[in-house]
């Protein structure tokens, strides 16, 4: 179990602050890599997830990046953290959260894709103007101040 089972096994459903990261991983021709996630099914978001104890929000960033792309990045660019009473979340089980989320940029990575299907339906890099159309919302945000800040 991670430290968020372990945690949940104590305290049950009420409500806990996280702390994650999210990687926004572009390609040469300025494509953003997007992960398809098993659940919620059907959902398109940056690779990222939280933090397990002991571990900075770069660490958290390049190891979820792998998990989820089976990429490995670098050269990690600080965009933004996001926190706040927007950043409140519910799961199906019924667990409640508050989110923290470091979100950093990069157009530095290496491999080839191989993921865990558990997480990850496909990868896919997209263009800014065609973004699939369900994603999670945050992400999208933060997409979007990414665009706002480097164009």
């Amino acid at each position: 179990m991670g430290y968020v089972e372990d945690l949940r096994a104590i305290i049950g459903h009420r409500p806990v602050i996280l702390v994650g990261s999210v990687v926004i991983i572009l390609d040469r021709e300025g494509r953003i890599l997007l992960q398809e996630r098993t659940s919620p099914q059907g959902v398109w978001g940056l690779p990222g997830g939280l933090m397990e104890l002991g571990e900075s929000t770069e660490q958290v960033a390049k190891r979820e990046a792998f998990e989820e792309t089976g990429l490995e990045v670098d050269d990690l660019q600080l965009l933004n953290v996001y926190s706040g009473a927007d950043q409140f979340s519910r799961a199906p089980n019924g667990d409640e959260f508050y989110v923290v989320t470091t979100a950093y940029f990069t157009k530095v990575y290496r491999g080839n894709y191989n993921f865990d299907p558990v997480e990850t339906v496909q990868v896919k890099f997209f263009e800014f103007h065609d973004l699939p159309e369900k994603m999670i919302g945050s992400h999208r945000k933060m997409i979007e101040d990414y665009r706002q800040k480097n164009s």
